[in-house]
């Protein structure tokens, strides 16, 4: 007995390990599609997929199975439901939702059995009505032309669409009858299918800022950006007097290899050239110097005695010449 619910157990804990995962949740505007794709471990690639309404699967109602001898056509069967085992997902696919198509969901795998629950996982769709838009910030440069698609629940299709900035109710710009609006900046076409374009053209700075689609009562916000138009550099002819100026001169030449070597050479020249020059001034000026400062000592010793000489020969003319000493004391007058 022991054995027997061991065994059991086996083929159970598996299917409650390894089991079905998917998005806890979509939301999906009224009157569209959805696809939500379920995804499966390897061991089941060879079991019956299932789709089904409910929040427990004893509750669960059966809306599609991979093993329905059906052909299944996604695009017009409300539910259908398609099993890839290579990729280990199987996709349902819900066409035409209506508001009481919401509430919770399950994706299954058959496992059977009486010891064996399926393995299962769940999800919630919300069915609303309203708006919403496929990109809700649009960035153009100026001049270009931009594109809005706008997308409404079933129960507006008739409704009028309009294209507004925000906070301006005046300027808001409706579809007529036909569903479309057209001006030189602006066009809005309604395809009745749930979807309105709005394309703006040859967009300006001053477009930058805030807008909204509209269907009954339903809107949402776009923001348009739009950039400073790329500038382009454009060749003029200057003047002389221009052409003198340091802004306008000719770029530098590039420095090659050959112009490189030229300039090598004359820097060698103009550097030997100045070595000498300045060796040459060097030997002047210590010639100069050495004129100025060094003197014989031997000829001022000549020219003293020769100088003295001529005192003594001078001298000798008074020789004969009376000298006069007065003294203090005696008052008197020695003659010699």
């Amino acid at each position: 007995m022991t054995q027997l619910f061991i065994l059991a157990l086996s083929w159970w804990i598996p299917a409650f390990l390894c089991g079905v995962t998917t998005e806890k949740e979509f939301a999906v505007l009224e009157g569209r599609s959805l696809t939500i794709p379920c995804h499966y471990e390897p061991q089941y690639a060879t079991y019956v997929k299932y789709w089904c309404q409910g929040r427990t699967r004893e509750f669960c109602s059966s809306l599609a199975r991979t093993d329905d001898p059906r052909v299944v056509n996604p695009a017009q069967d409300k539910v259908s439901i398609f099993d890839d085992p290579v990729q280990l997902v199987f996709t349902v696919t819900m066409n035409n939702l209506k508001e009481g198509d919401s509430g919770w969901y399950m994706c299954g795998v058959e496992i059977g059995g009486l010891w064996s629950a399926d393995v299962s996982t769940f999800t919630n769709i919300k069915v609303i009505h309203g708006m919403s838009v496929v990109n809700s910030r649009i960035y153009e440069d100026e001049g270009s032309t931009a594109t809005v698609e706008c997308h409404y629940s079933e129960r507006y299709r008739e409704s009028e669409k309009k294209w507004c900035r925000s906070g301006d109710w005046r300027s808001c710009l409706s579809t007529g009858p036909d569903g479309s609006y057209e001006d030189s900046s602006v066009a809005i076409t309604d395809d009745r299918t749930r979807a309105f374009t709005v394309t703006l053209k040859k967009l300006e700075m001053r477009d930058t800022g805030w807008y909204w689609c509209s269907a009954g009562q339903q809107k949402i916000t776009v923001h348009v950006v739009v950039a400073p138009k790329p500038t382009t550099t454009a060749v003029s002819v200057t003047s002389p007097l221009m052409s003198r100026s340091p802004a306008y001169l000719p770029p530098p030449k590039p420095i090659t290899k050959d112009s490189w070597k030229g300039h090598s050479h004359m820097m060698a020249s103009v550097a030997v050239l100045s070595s000498v020059v300045v060796l040459v001034g060097a030997i002047v000026l210590v010639t100069r110097l050495w004129r100025l400062h060094r003197k014989d000592p031997l000829r001022e010793v000549d020219d003293r005695n020769s100088k003295f000489t001529r005192i003594s020969g001078d001298a000798g003319d008074f020789q004969s010449a009376a000298v006069i000493f007065l003294n203090k004391d005696s008052q008197e007058v020695h003659m010699y």
